[in-house]
C-alpha cells in the first residue's frame, strides 16, 4: 500500500515504525559521515499516478524518494511553520546534505536548521537518486522532463504526501539553488524566505549552456550509446565525468592538487572511475537536459518571500564578472545577493555544499525573515 493510499493512522503508524528501523540500521552509517546527533525520522517514496509532464507525457507511476528529518509544527490556524526544503543539484540527491561540511554545520543542535526546531525535507528531484529515473527500465523512452515538471512532483509531495501547507524556507544548490529561484515564482505564497546558492536568474547561455551540450552530445553523439539502449555505460559518460570535473572545481585547488601532469592524470582518472561507477549515462543526459526550460527572468518581480541568493567568486558555472546577478537580484522586491570572495577555503561551484563558508549569512536572514510572536 503506498503511504497516499493508507489511512492517516496507519501511515502515522508505518512511518513510526520505519523511523525505528532506521534509527537501528542507518544510524552508524549516518553518524561516520556526519559528527552531529541527527538522524532522519523517516526516508520512504510517494507516489504520484499518472503525472503528465509538460512535455505533454505521462508517467503511470511517479516515485519521488525523500528524507524527512525533525517533525512539523502547526500554529493556530493549522499552516505548518517549520519546514524547511532542502533541493540538491545536478546529477545529486537529498542524502549528499548528510556530508559533515553540510550537515554538521547546520543540522545539529543550536544550528541554524537545528533538527530539534525545523522539520527538514531532503527529496530526490525526478530523474536523480531514488526516484523515478531512466535506468529504471525505460531508459530513452523516459518522458522528457524539465525544472517545471520537477517543481510541480516537488509541491505535490509536499501538499499531498507529506500534507505540508507552508515552508519556512525553500534552499537549494546548483540547480536546486535554480528550482528556488522557480519556487518563488510559481508559489509566491508558499514560503516566508528562500535561499538559492550557486545559481543565475536567467536562462541558460553562455558557457553555461556550452559545457551542457558538450555532456549531452558527447553521450547522445556516442556510436555505443545505441539510442539509450546499451549494454555498458558508454564512452560518453567519460566525457560527461571529465566536464563536471572541469566545471565543479577552481583553477587554484585543481593546481594545488595536481602539481604535475601524472598527478592530473591520477586525480581525473579516479574522478571519472568514481563517476562511472556511481552514475548512469541517459540519468546524466536526462539530468542535464533538465534544464531546457529554466528562465526565471521574466518572472523575478512576481517573487514575495525575501530572498538570499549566495555565489561565491570563483564559480565557473555561474561567473561574477557578467554582474547578472548583482543586476537581476534588483528586481526582487525583497532580494539581497552575497558573492563570497574567492580564498584558500572555497572550492569553485562546490562552494554552495561548504556550509561554514556562508552559514552566518543563513543565520542572519533566518533571523531577519523570523514571524514575530503571536503573528498568524
Amino acid at each position: 500500500m503506498k503511504p497516499e493510499q493508507q489511512t492517516r493512522p496507519a501511515f502515522i503508524l508505518s512511518r513510526f515504525i520505519i523511523s525505528i528501523v532506521i534509527l537501528f540500521t542507518f544510524g552508524g552509517i549516518w553518524g561516520r559521515a556526519a559528527n552531529t546527533n541527527f538522524l532522519a525520522s523517516f526516508e520512504g517514496d510517494f507516489v504520484i499516478h499518472n503525472f503528465h509532464f509538460n512535455s505533454g507525457e505521462t508517467l503511470h507511476e511517479l516515485r519521488l524518494h525523500y528524507r524527512t528529518f525533525g517533525s512539523p509544527r502547526r500554529d493556530d490556524n493549522g499552516l505548518v511553520r517549520n519546514a524547511v526544503l532542502i533541493l540538491h543539484g545536478t546529477t545529486g540527491d537529498g542524502k549528499q546534505f548528510l556530508r559533515p561540511e553540510f550537515a554538521d554545520e547546520l543540522f545539529g543542535k543550536g544550528q541554524p536548521l537545528d533538527v530539534t526546531r525545523f522539520y527538514l525535507i531532503l527529496p530526490d528531484g525526478i530523474g536523480h537518486g531514488q526516484s523515478s529515473k531512466p535506468s529504471d527500465g525505460l531508459h530513452a523512452k523516459f518522458p522528457r522532463f524539465g525544472y517545471l515538471d520537477m517543481i510541480e512532483a516537488q509541491y505535490r509531495l509536499m501538499t499531498e504526501g507529506l500534507n505540508v501547507n507552508h515552508l519556512r524556507l525553500v534552499m537549494g544548490t546548483s540547480m536546486g539553488g535554480m528550482h528556488t529561484w522557480l519556487w518563488g515564482e510559481v508559489h509566491p505564497d508558499f514560503m516566508d524566505a528562500l535561499v538559492p546558492l550557486a545559481s543565475l536568474p536567467t536562462q541558460i547561455s553562455g558557457r553555461n549552456r556550452v559545457w551542457r551540450r558538450i555532456v549531452i552530445d558527447a553521450i547522445r553523439g556516442a556510436p555505443d550509446w545505441q539510442n539509450g539502449d546499451y549494454q555498458t555505460q558508454p564512452y560518453g559518460l567519460k566525457i560527461a565525468a571529465e566536464t563536471l570535473y572541469f566545471m565543479g572545481s577552481n583553477p587554484a585547488i585543481q593546481a594545488r592538487k595536481m602539481p604535475t601532469l601524472a598527478k592530473a592524470d591520477e586525480v581525473l582518472n579516479a574522478y571519472v572511475a568514481s563517476f562511472s561507477t556511481n552514475h548512469d549515462a541517459n540519468d546524466v543526459l536526462y539530468a542535464v537536459e533538465a534544464s531546457h526550460d529554466y528562465d526565471p527572468g521574466p518572472a523575478l518581480e512576481k517573487i514575495k518571500a525575501p530572498l538570499l541568493a549566495i555565489n561565491s567568486a570563483d564559480d565557473l558555472i555561474n561567473p561574477p564578472d557578467q554582474g547578472i546577478l548583482e543586476h537581476e537580484i534588483k528586481r526582487v522586491k525583497q532580494g539581497r545577493a552575497i558573492v563570497i570572495p574567492e580564498s584558500d577555503e572555497t572550492v569553485g561551484h562546490g562552494s554552495h555544499t561548504k556550509a561554514v563558508l556562508w552559514k552566518k549569512y543563513l543565520i542572519r536572514f533566518l533571523r531577519q525573515t523570523e514571524r514575530p510572536e503571536g503573528d498568524k
